[in-house]
């Protein structure tokens, strides 16, 4: 199957009218939003809602905290689940009118996200049928209430979702299975498309925002056929949403195979452009490197396709070019293949606050350093305002492992951190200096490189561009 890359005439025309109007001329650096880490996610017979986790549910003055450092867009949940968690007429608002409105009061213009990892209320499962229709009247409802809100996210990474959902099988519904895995990318998108036409009847003007984590995969020879395929994977998502899976599409055969029809991929293809600003999320664990040699790895690394094994690595603890790595690099990807508004729309990187600011500082000049370019870059998201718990885990184990964000939260009182300083500065000026940052984060540092693979660069080169895409493959 051909491979759709950017030189195939699929691009998309640049909507610059979308979200907040055209760039202004001469516009220097992108505006400064932020986010709160809001997942709420189903693992086993628990439910992990980070609001509660990290406090924000209890403290009142956390949105007046949010408005003190200079930013005025906010990544802001009202989720299905919290809502309506055992009925669709379920009315779970109170907390949310309170933030909401509080919100107005401070100039804080709000993205709203109405599911965040999840895989909806018991009543609307991810792969049990209504999923869809379920979210779209939870949309119409968040609309009625909040007529006012412009901006929405009805869908947090839905394929990164479904990975982690039904292919990894680290939430519900907790599967393994390839097919599993398509139809629940496709049923988010479609909720997505559907929640946004809901919203549409009671906001015309209302823009979405689609969010998805962003990585590249690199392997060795023997392994290119992998990386090829997770690096048309990645894409499959923001494809569907903005109408680029036709029949000639490598993953339309598959789609139909896991039980999507063809009358639903063409509606997905031929009907009204809804992707407005495409959102990305990239960490430093999103670029990979997978090597068949797993005696090179830890074990926590080694697992396999059903065909073969290998380690599934960090791509900044090998051996690849620095310029290969991370955000400018992913970025400029996503413009080139689709000429949409972008956004990044997670920064976060749990560890020390020197490498929490380098990181910030890397993703915020990368997103300037394209936006010079000609690209319609319109924002960098400070993500996980306060903090994060058990993520290193993915949420699988309930250990309250904690990553500080902006602000700590792990004592009695809200404490800045470096990061406080460096997001005031960004938000009023755009710039920042600090001593910590001449020295450069661990990931652009020599010592970084796994030590067992210093003398491997003979064996390692990146994946192709062109090569060929194995639809097979897990």
């Amino acid at each position: 199957m051909r491979r759709t890359d950017p030189s195939d005439g699929h691009e998309q025309p640049v909507n610059r009218d979308a979200y907040s109007g055209a760039p202004k001329p001469g516009r220097l650096r992108p505006e400064l939003w932020g986010g709160i880490e809001c997942s709420v996610v189903r693992v086993g017979g628990t439910i992990r809602n980070q609001v509660v986790e990290t406090g924000h549910h209890l403290r009142d003055d956390d949105l007046s905290r949010i408005a003190e450092l200079g930013i005025r867009t906010l990544r802001y949940p009202v989720v299905w689940e919290t809502v309506s968690p055992r009925h669709a007429e379920e009315d779970g608002w109170a907390w949310h009118d309170e933030r909401l409105l509080r919100m107005r009061q401070l100039s804080l213009e709000p993205i709203l996200g109405l599911v965040h990892h999840g895989s909806g209320p018991g009543y609307g499962q991810l792969l049990g049928g209504n999923f869809a229709e379920g979210l779209a009247l939870h949309a119409r409802r968040v609309a009625e209430r909040y007529p006012w809100v412009r901006c929405y996210t009805p869908v947090n990474e839905p394929l990164t979702t479904a990975r982690f959902s039904a292919l990894y099988g680290f939430w519900h519904p907790h599967l393994r299975d390839h097919d599993a895995f398509l139809r629940a990318v496709f049923e988010q998108c479609m909720a997505t498309v559907l929640a946004m036409s809901a919203i549409k009847t009671i906001n015309s003007d209302a823009t979405l925002v689609t969010t998805e984590d962003m990585g590249r995969c690199f392997s060795t020879p023997r392994l290119s056929y992998q990386a090829d395929y997770e690096n048309e994977r990645r894409w499959l998502s923001l494809d569907l949403l903005c109408g680029r899976v036709d029949p000639h599409h490598p993953f339309h055969q598959p789609l139909i195979r896991a039980g999507i029809t063809a009358s639903e991929l063409a509606y997905m293809r031929d009907r009204e452009p809804v992707v407005d600003v495409i959102g990305i999320n990239h960490y430093l664990t999103s670029d990979r490197y997978l090597d068949e040699r797993l005696s090179l790895f830890p074990p926590a690394s080694h697992g396999g396709n059903g065909r073969e094994s290998y380690a599934d690595f960090e791509a900044f603890r090998s051996i690849l070019n620095d310029e290969d790595l991370g955000p400018s690099a992913r970025l400029a990807e996503v413009w080139q293949r689709y000429r949409l508004p972008i956004a990044v729309t997670e920064v976060h990187n749990g560890a020390p606050p020197e490498e929490q600011v380098r990181w910030l500082m890397e993703v915020w000049e990368a997103a300037g350093e394209l936006l010079s370019r000609g690209a319609d870059v319109r924002a960098v998201t400070v993500w996980s305002i306060f903090g994060a718990v058990d993520w290193n885990s993915l949420l699988t184990k309930a250990e309250g492992s904690y990553e500080n964000g902006v602000f700590d939260v792990r004592g009695d009182n809200v404490e800045p951190t470096l990061l406080t300083d460096a997001v005031t500065a960004l938000a009023s000026t755009g710039h920042w200096d600090h001593p910590v940052l001449r020295e450069p984060g661990w990931w652009r540092r020599p010592q970084r490189i796994c030590p067992s693979l210093h003398q491997q660069a003979s064996y390692f080169r990146p994946v192709s561009a062109g090569a060929g895409v194995n639809m097979r493959s897990g």
